[in-house]
């Protein structure tokens, strides 16, 4: 497939958006048409700042771009599909930034703007993993370290009132969590509209914030990898990251419920169970047997937040969860934020096969999903508020790739998953076969999919052969390293590689090395099912 370069013309500025070469195509064409749709439209998300340069946008009716999503985990998607506007939205934030070390939570066409912090996914975590797919380019590097350490700094001094060594809360915003219940009776914004400024007269105010503070910590733990690259000590940062560990479990996790909450400024915890869960395994807290636990007892609790469209916002046993959809709320519904966020928290700790229990049933929505909204029905998958939404659009692109594609990772393999979308409703006529192609480094990869066997194609030449059901690994030049097992059943067969045919057997998140012409197993954590209560 040629490379697409797509025009928007916004504020006066024609912006040209350079896609990397990728298709897919199924049997029934439903799906193909939304994702080739969702790559169209990733053009109307695309403009300049107020010199000239590209930048993500948020899309819909956000006129602008976000820290806490297109700067970061936004930006982190797209540079699988559009690396060099990727790297333009990076480096906005570091163009902006305030001299006393403050990032502009959101930049316009008009400029940077500092109200508050809203801060989710840590800046340098996703500006290194762009590092990482992108070449190594010091420079780049250099930069974003150089800023995201300032950032670091007005963080401690301005967001610590209470010396706690967790990041405070001072309004709604700070999170991003528009009509939450966790921030009834939370002004929207800062005191004085000043991010550095808490309403003196609340009664709560200001919360230790554990979305806030594993963010800090995660992103410490990522600057301490960017300073050793850059030749420099990481003990610094590594101890900061203990240190914000150690006040998260200490203020914010309460061991009765597994859970973490805000805790106001009366010591009391603000016992809202919501998607605060997520944000915080997304950033890379506790060991394998603490989300092994958070699946069981929460993330695929069908009472809590696994509905038949999960991640709702909410626990659906709260009684002040709202399921609709259709404004901009965190209350209840599905939001794609959520669903962009969440593949790192599972494959963090190799749980890929729970994960496509949240592919299967959004890749369903998915098939209908004509205006790319911010949010989804948690009953029906229906589209919610807005339209054009960039976490909607790379949605559509990654969740695709995870699932049957051919996905490129930071650490230099390449991922092709033999998996079929699997209709969770009538509403989606049943896949039968899938075909996705990537052009990676110049050599063009496609990958064909039955309910059978999958097929990996290289510059036209067969490469590989797989039975369906797992995920088999190569580097970027093709070379085979490895599979997972991707469902739930274990699966027996073996993989013919150029002229080689090795067999294998691989259960539900195992891994397999292949090694001197054969696998052997890495192991895996199992697999945790569902529960209902």
């Amino acid at each position: 497939m040629e490379e697409k370069r797509l025009g928007q013309r916004t504020g006066g500025q024609h912006v040209e958006l350079q896609t990397e070469r990728v298709a897919f195509h199924t049997n029934t064409g439903q799906l193909d048409k939304v994702h080739a749709e969702a790559l169209a439209r990733l053009s109307r998300c695309v403009a300049a700042d107020p010199e000239g340069e590209p930048m993500l946008l948020e899309g819909g009716v956000y006129r602008g771009c976000w820290l806490e999503s297109t700067g970061t985990i936004n930006a982190e998607l797209l540079t699988r599909f559009a690396p060099a506007v990727a790297r333009s939205t990076f480096e906005r934030f570091a163009r902006w930034q305030r001299d006393d070390g403050l990032i502009p939570y959101k930049i316009t066409e008009s400029g940077p703007v500092f109200r508050q912090i809203q801060l989710v996914t840590p800046p340098a975590r996703s500006a290194w993993n762009h590092y990482l797919q992108t070449g190594r380019d010091q420079a780049f590097l250099r930069r974003m370290y150089d800023a995201l350490t300032r950032f670091d700094a007005w963080l401690a001094a301005h967001r610590d009132t209470r010396g706690t060594g967790c990041v405070e809360a001072f309004c709604t915003f700070d999170t991003g969590h528009d009509l939450s219940p966790r921030f009834w009776h939370v002004p929207d914004t800062p005191h004085l509209e000043d991010p550095a400024l808490c309403d003196p007269d609340s009664p709560i105010l200001p919360f230790l914030a554990p979305d806030l503070t594993a963010s800090v910590y995660c992103g410490r733990k990522y600057l301490a990898r960017m300073a050793a690259e850059l030749g420099e000590s990481p003990a610094g940062w590594q101890t900061k990251a203990e240190q914000s560990l150690r006040s998260l479990m200490a203020h914010c996790y309460d061991e009765r419920d597994g859970f973490f909450y805000d805790r106001d400024k009366n010591g009391e915890f603000v016992r809202v169970q919501s998607d605060v869960l997520l944000r915080v395994l997304a950033c890379e807290v506790g060991d394998g047997e603490f989300f092994a636990a958070a699946l069981r007892r929460y993330l695929l609790n069908t009472r809590k937040f696994f509905a038949k469209y999960p991640f709702t916002s909410i626990a659906m046993d709260d009684p002040r969860f709202d399921p609709f959809s259709h404004y901009n709320t965190w209350a209840g519904a599905t939001n794609f934020l959520s669903l962009i966020r969440a593949p790192h928290a599972f494959e963090h700790h190799g749980r890929h096969v729970e994960l496509t229990w949240v592919l299967q049933p959004i890749v369903t929505a998915m098939a209908n999903m004509t205006r790319f909204a911010q949010c989804l029905s948690p009953w029906t998958g229906e589209e919610g508020f807005t339209e054009t939404y960039s976490p909607a659009i790379l949605g559509v692109l990654d969740y695709i790739e995870r699932l049957c594609g051919i996905l490129p990772t930071p650490d230099n393999t390449l991922w092709f998953t033999g998996l079929l979308p699997r209709p969770m409703s009538a509403h989606m006529a049943p896949v039968e076969e899938t075909a996705y192609s990537r052009t990676v480094d110049g050599i063009i990869y496609e990958l064909h999919v039955t309910r059978e066997r999958a097929v990996i194609r290289r510059d036209g030449r067969p490469l590989a052969e797989f039975p369906s059901g797992v995920r088999l690994v190569t580097d970027r030049e093709g070379n085979l390293k490895g599979l997972i097992g991707m469902t739930v059943r274990q699966v027996e067969g073996a993989v013919r590689f150029e002229d080689k045919t090795c067999p294998f057997r691989v259960s539900g998140n195992e891994t397999l090395i292949f090694q001197d012409g054969a696998f052997r197993s890495a192991g895996g954590p199992g697999v945790v099912m569902p529960t209902y209560g």
